[in-house]
């Protein structure tokens, strides 16, 4: 499928993706500034835990409300294009808020996913989901990639310039 989807028409959609036999909705979200190892890997992951991944995308507004004023790097339309179109993502639904709480409130998704920088509790939308007899899931981090990581390789260099 690989699409765009906007937070309006995702409760719609992901009816029709349970009615074309995908019983099993994994979704995960974050910011994805750079896209790197680490992010292919968790996306990864999470989808081989289902049968469709949904992809909760922060927009522009929001990064910046979460990371400061000079993220992010790369637009939200080349972030949500460039993660769209990864094999392991399904969907891609770009979010005003600082949290997905809505979307995860509107997908209802059967496993909910993030980094393992996050424990089960600190995991936004865990009780909605648990309620419901969803999972609620972490993935182990790849050591040393991060987007955070990147920017400092980046400034280091610069400095030494």
């Amino acid at each position: 499928m690989h699409d765009i989807i906007s937070i309006e028409n995702s409760t719609a959609f992901i009816r029709t993706v349970r009615e074309a036999g995908k019983s099993r909705i994994v979704f995960t979200n974050g910011c994805f500034d750079i896209i790197h190892r680490g992010h292919v890997e968790l996306l990864e992951q999470a989808r081989a835990l289902g049968d469709f991944l949904l992809l909760g995308l922060n927009s522009d507004s929001s990064v910046r409300r979460l990371k400061g004023e000079e993220r992010p790097l790369v637009n939200e339309q080349d972030r949500a294009y460039i993660l769209s179109r990864l094999e392991a993502v399904d969907a891609v639904c770009l979010f005003e808020e600082d949290t997905p709480l809505e979307l995860i409130r509107n997908i209802k998704p059967d496993i909910l996913v993030k980094g393992g920088d996050y424990t089960i509790e600190t995991i936004v939308g865990h009780e909605i989901v648990q309620a419901y007899g969803g999972r609620v899931m972490t993935i182990p981090l790849i050591s040393g990639r991060s987007t955070t990581n990147i920017l400092n390789k980046i400034k280091q260099q610069q400095r030494e310039r």
